[in-house]
This record gives structure tokens, sequence and C-alpha cells, in this order.
């Protein structure tokens, strides 16, 4: 059975950037669709970042809480650890062994980060174990993975062709809004550069961030620039065609309405329209038994798939397979 796959690495509360990129339409085409999901919380990615060790654990549980938070339902969609899943890391081996050392160096997440560790260098080799140990036909991905799904496609193919047709080939999906979530300083909303909105925080702080949303000026709001203003763009992305026909109204008919009421408003939007969702993350923050049995019950079924395909590559390579 071919399947959806998709997963966010363990670094801190999701921002608006990951409910609106992945986890939505995520949980949106689980309703709708007849493959199964694999949802991977991804704390071994993690790692890469030393610093960020002592906090992996606990942003785990966030992670999980703002899946369930949002709606994710369990009978078609499996969440689970990806250090639960041993299998993830002998695959990781094994794929590792089938890919140029002068190609990986190309990787932009190796390119262009500082104080490179081995772990970020192979980072896309890990991922693609992630994706072809679940037969993952279709990748939920934002446009910076793009090119380790095609790492993941050239080893894959590199396998079948050389050995035996062992692994189905994935393919990407990009969320079209995913691509024009801006940051509150106007680049790509992303936790490394401290630009986001994070709903699942305390009031305060989310007051904070949207305060801090840049604008091109002190002025009121200006036709012919409108749509090249972040909060603008913001409020398109999160509201329906019909309140975001309202508001844009009133940025163009209302000349007291400036920046500072235009950023109120959408603070307090913010916290009425996602207030089921903070209600339901606090409660399996405060509950985390309730995650970890959910994490448990989806790791035992990721196993069972895992230990199938991995019995499959270990055949095909000459070793004996293994009874777990």
């Amino acid at each position: 059975m071919s399947r959806i796959l998709t997963g966010i690495k363990s670094t801190g509360i999701p921002h608006i950037g990951n409910l609106l990129g992945v986890m939505l339409p995520t949980i949106k085409n689980r309703k709708t669709s007849l493959k199964e999901v694999f949802i991977l919380i991804a704390d071994l990615h993690s790692f890469t970042n030393i610093k960020s060790i002592k906090n992996i654990k606990n942003n785990t549980y966030k992670i999980a809480a703002a899946w369930l938070a949002c709606g994710l339902k369990l009978d078609k969609a499996i969440l689970y650890r990806q250090s639960d899943i041993p299998q993830i890391t002998e695959l990781f081996w094994f794929l590792n062994c089938f890919f140029p050392y002068q190609r990986l160096k190309l990787s932009h997440s190796f390119k262009s980060k500082n104080n490179i560790n081995t772990g970020l260098f192979t980072y896309p080799i890990l991922m693609a174990a992630d994706i072809l140990l679940f037969d993952s036909k279709i990748v939920f991905v934002g446009k910076d993975q793009l090119q380790h799904i095609e790492i993941t496609r050239k080893i894959a193919k590199k396998i079948n062709n050389k050995i035996k047709n062992l692994f189905l080939i994935p393919e990407a999906k990009i969320q079209k809004t995913s691509m024009a979530i801006p940051g509150i300083d106007g680049y790509k909303m992303s936790k490394s550069r401290k630009n986001t909105i994070d709903i699942f925080s305390s009031k305060e702080k989310i007051k904070t961030q949207i305060m801090k949303i840049h604008t091109s000026s002190n002025s009121p709001f200006s036709k012919k620039n409108l749509k090249n203003e972040i909060i603008y763009n913001i409020y398109k992305l999160l509201f329906n065609k019909k309140y975001f026909c309202l508001f844009e109204k009133k940025l163009m008919e209302d000349p007291s309405f400036g920046y500072e009421k235009a950023k109120r408003k959408l603070y307090k939007h913010i916290l009425c329209f996602f207030s089921n969702e903070r209600k339901k993350f606090n409660f399996y923050i405060k509950n985390i038994k309730i995650i970890d049995s959910i994490l448990e019950k989806g790791a035992q079924k990721a196993r069972k798939i895992a230990i199938n395909t991995i019995n499959k590559v270990r055949s095909v390579f000459n070793l004996k397979k293994k009874v777990f």
C-alpha cells in the first residue's frame, strides 16, 4: 500500500507556518484520502543542533500536542517518534553507501550552515530512510525540502536499478500557501530566524510577535504597496475570503486604520480563530501520559511495517533477517 508521509523536527512549538504549510493540509487530506498517513516527529534530526538536546523530549510532546490539537484523528493516521523506530537508522546506513560524497556536499542543508557536524551533513540521507522505510508515495514538504526528496528518489532508483526493484519512488507535494507564508520580518517564517507567530504560546508572546511585524513605513496603508505588506499577506493566508475582503475594505476606506490597529486586530482574531486549538494543546501538554500512549501505539504500528521493509533490504544484501 502506498502511503502519505510528513514530519516536523522537534525543535520547538509549531508556528503558524507549520500549521498552514504542513499540518492542516495533511489533516485535511487524511479526511478525504484512502491512503494511510504517517506523521513523523523527527527527534533524531533535532540532534544536529547540539544546544537543543535537553529540550528534545519536551519539544516532541509539543509537536504531538499540536497535531492532536489541530484535529488529527488516529483512525487512518500513525503518529510516532522517529527514535522509536530503530529500523530507520539501520536503513540510513545502507542508503549512505549508495550516494556519492561529492553530491551530498551540494545539499543546501549543509552549505547554508555554520559549525557543521557529520549529522547535519548526512541529514538528507536520514530523511531518505524516513521516507523509503514506509513505502511513502506522497511526501508533504516545504519548498526548502525539495532537494532532499530528489536525493531520496536518486538513492531509491540507484538501488532499484543496480540490485533489485526494492523501493517505491516518492513524490513531493507542496501546499501552495506554504511557499508564501511570511515571517514577521518578511522572510520565510522559520524558527531559526526567530520570525514566527507561535499560536500555542502565551497571549503575551503572541502579541509581542505580532506587534513586531515589519511594515513598509509609518504612514497608513497605501493601495499601491498593499500586496507587499506582511500583515496584509498574513491576513490573506489565515482567514476566509469574506472576512479578508472586509479587512481589505477597512484598510482602503478608513485613513485612521493604520499599522498598529491592524496588528491589534490580527492579534485578537488569531486568538479567536485558534481558541479551540489552544485549549486542546494546553490539555495535552498537561496530560503527557496521553501523548506517551498515543506515540507508543503509533510506534508499534510503524515498527511492524518497518521490520518488514528492513528484512527485505537485508535479504537483498544477503544478510540474515532479524527477528524483532
